[in-house]
């Protein structure tokens, strides 16, 4: 079970998985809290075609608040800044596994920026 919070969703039962997006204030982007994972997979993936469709010369993704992203999550991103059609994403205080990935899978990929925790 996975819930989005921020945009008036219940709050999650026992156990659940949560993902809470809001935007930032100030630019563009999206604030992102808890864990990018099988379970919370489809709110995130929602939340960056959301990011993608409002995206113009540069999208933020804050990620401080955010303990662990799977593969698959750190796919989407990655898939998210190639399909835009000009400019980036930078992503900011990711936890450390969002680089690794990125650099092994994605080395030469532009769409995209990382400024570390």
């Amino acid at each position: 079970m996975e819930h989005t919070k921020g945009r008036g969703a219940p709050a999650p039962a026992h156990g659940a998985a949560v993902l809470e997006v809001s935007p930032l204030s100030g630019r563009p982007g999206i604030r992102v809290s808890g864990d990018i994972g099988v379970l919370t997979r489809p709110s995130w993936e929602a939340a960056l075609a959301d990011l993608a469709r409002r995206h113009t010369e540069v999208s933020y993704v804050e990620l401080s608040r955010v303990g662990f992203v799977d593969v698959a999550g750190v796919s989407a991103l990655a898939v998210t800044a190639m399909n835009l059609p000009a400019g980036r994403v930078v992503v900011e205080h990711p936890p450390p596994q969002v680089p690794r990935v990125l650099a092994l899978f994605w080395p030469t990929l532009r769409g995209i920026e990382v400024a570390p925790r």
